[in-house]
């Protein structure tokens, strides 16, 4: 299946177009970006046109085969030059404004995450050291919005400009399991006989962050964690590490082993409860586990961590019947808890 661009991809290729203008370049059809992984990539630019105080460029998002509800969408980036050398962020029409706590993002900013707020920098920066507002649009987006789980999540307005890798992978079960099975041979075959599994890319950096594990030694799941490990238990792992964000992970305590959102409920009610139960607090209105967590003091954070990462433990050990370890990780990589 075809593989695309994140919308953070389609912003920084945007910026990138309208930086070269704006400095009184020749604009190019295909502007090439600088993805996280080192790689590079050309994405096609649909238009660029100058203004008074900088430059104004779109690029279509191309999902690839994945049914991403943006694909197709004008992904807008209007440039305007500033008197310092700071880069800042606007939200324009289509894109949502973070109202809540708990996102990557804090609350009155701009719904663009942190990786596409890197590659629009880094595109920026390819051409320019001037200071700039980038002001990201999306024509439709506050449609499209109320399809997502933005409302729910506490972003107002509009969309969310998203994107860890730059790339999106298309989503399909079948692949995604043979994928996950075909990990976990090879990881036997280089002589693994621990392994570590990941939900995905935020997951695996903290797993290699804070332990030392080989190339082949991770495996990323996506939501497959019962299939993943009943296979990784038949393959004949001895020992297993599952490291993740504790909105994901949740939902493993809850007996939920496929944790994509639309086959299993939102962890979020369970964890107050526990929350509630250990300190008191009733924080039942908040969109995010990590806003939750965030929402205690370091003693509460410390006396929930302990507790919910030992009913994952639990529930883990019961199905593999094998030594686990599971560490809960923030979105940014730190570890919160282990058991």
């Amino acid at each position: 299946m075809r593989m695309g661009f994140s919308t953070g991809a389609c912003a920084a290729a945007a910026t990138q177009a309208a930086a070269r203008l704006a400095l009184g370049l020749a604009p190019r059809a295909l502007e090439s970006i600088a993805f996280p992984d080192g790689g590079l990539d050309a994405l096609p630019v649909l238009w660029v046109c100058p203004l008074p105080e900088g430059a104004e460029a779109a690029v279509c998002k191309d999902a690839g085969d994945d049914p991403d509800i943006t694909h197709g969408s004008e992904i807008r980036v209007r440039l305007r030059w500033r008197e310092d050398s700071r880069i800042t962020f606007k939200a324009g029409i289509g894109v949502g404004t973070v109202t809540l706590p708990g996102l990557q993002i804090p609350a009155g900013q701009p719904a663009i995450n942190p990786g596409p707020r890197h590659m629009m920098e880094v595109a920026l920066r390819s051409l320019s050291q001037r200071g700039a507002e980038l002001e990201v649009s999306i024509p439709g987006g506050v449609e499209l919005a109320a399809r997502t789980f933005n409302p729910r999540l506490g972003v107002r307005g509009g969309l969310s400009v998203l994107g860890t890798t730059g790339r999106v992978r298309p989503f399909s079960l079948e692949a995604i399991k043979a994928t996950i099975a075909v990990a976990l041979d090879v990881a036997w075959a280089a002589g693994y006989r621990k392994v570590a599994l990941v939900p995905g890319h935020i997951g695996e950096k903290a797993a290699r962050t804070h332990f030392e594990l080989g190339p082949e030694q991770v495996v990323e799941v996506s939501n497959e964690w019962g299939f993943a490990l009943e296979t990784a238990k038949k393959v004949g792992f001895t020992d297993f590490l599952v490291v993740g964000h504790p909105g994901k992970l949740a939902k493993l305590w809850m007996g939920h082993w496929d944790t994509h959102s639309s086959r299993s409920p939102s962890p979020i009610p369970q964890v107050a409860e526990l929350a509630r139960d250990l300190t008191g607090r009733a924080l039942f209105d908040l969109p995010t586990v990590e806003g939750l967590f965030q929402a205690l003091d370091p003693q509460g954070q410390g006396l929930l961590t302990r507790e919910l990462v030992q009913r994952i433990h639990a529930s883990v050990t019961a199905l593999v019947e094998r030594p686990v370890t599971v560490a809960l990780c923030t979105m940014d990589g730190r570890l919160w808890g282990a058991a």
